[in-house]
């Protein structure tokens, strides 16, 4: 598997970006790995880096990103929060990767049994955290008003929740990645990691 460069990665489209991560993620699942020499990698991306996408997920150590899409050195933006909440770091990263560097795609990921999630259905507050677990807020009082008690079943439907308000935060907030969206050159999706599968799931458009 050959490293990203300026070349590859302008001949990409975004469906072209979406389908590279369908196809790491099948990957991953089977235990299978695409073959590349990662210090060549390392020597190849000194020079620049070209990446097809830009990855918001949760910090959780079970997701991985670069390893849960079967990606190497220089393939993806990886930005990583408790909760893949959104802020103003997060959107300036995210703006930086497509309108500067060139990405192609960028996607919301969310995941099962997240801890973030759990800790806002239960309305956790403690220091920092608790100013972190607001920006989940609005899934949690959406889905609670719906349900009788935040079960599991209920805490999972706000982790999804979450991840689709995440997406309509960046078309709201940066109008820069709204603009590159509604021009077609980037495509912005979301998804939820399994951590019992390894599998993602991704949203119909």
């Amino acid at each position: 598997m050959k490293t990203q460069t300026q070349i590859t990665q302008d001949k990409l489209t975004p469906n072209d970006a979406y389908r590279i991560l369908v196809e790491g993620n099948d990957r991953f699942v089977q235990n299978l790995k695409a073959q590349r020499n990662l210090q060549e990698q390392v020597k190849e991306t000194s020079k620049g880096q070209y990446p097809f996408a830009v990855i918001l997920s949760c910090i959780d150590s079970r997701v991985p990103t670069e390893l849960v899409f079967d990606q190497g050195i220089g393939d993806v933006f990886s930005t990583r929060v408790a909760g893949n909440v959104i802020n103003e770091d997060v959107l300036g990263s995210m703006e930086y990767a497509c309108k500067v560097a060139g990405s192609k795609l960028l996607l919301v990921l969310g995941h099962t049994k997240c801890g973030a999630v759990t800790a806002a259905c239960k309305h956790v507050e403690l220091g920092n955290i608790t100013l972190l677990l607001n920006k989940i807020q609005p899934a949690v009082k959406a889905i609670e008003a719906n349900v009788t008690e935040m079960d599991d079943v209920a805490i999972e439907e706000v982790s999804i929740l979450n991840v689709k308000l995440s997406m309509e935060r960046i078309r709201e907030e940066s109008s820069i990645l709204s603009e590159l969206e509604e021009a077609g050159t980037i495509k912005i999706l979301g998804g939820i990691y399994n951590v019992a599968t390894g599998k993602v799931d991704f949203f119909e458009e």
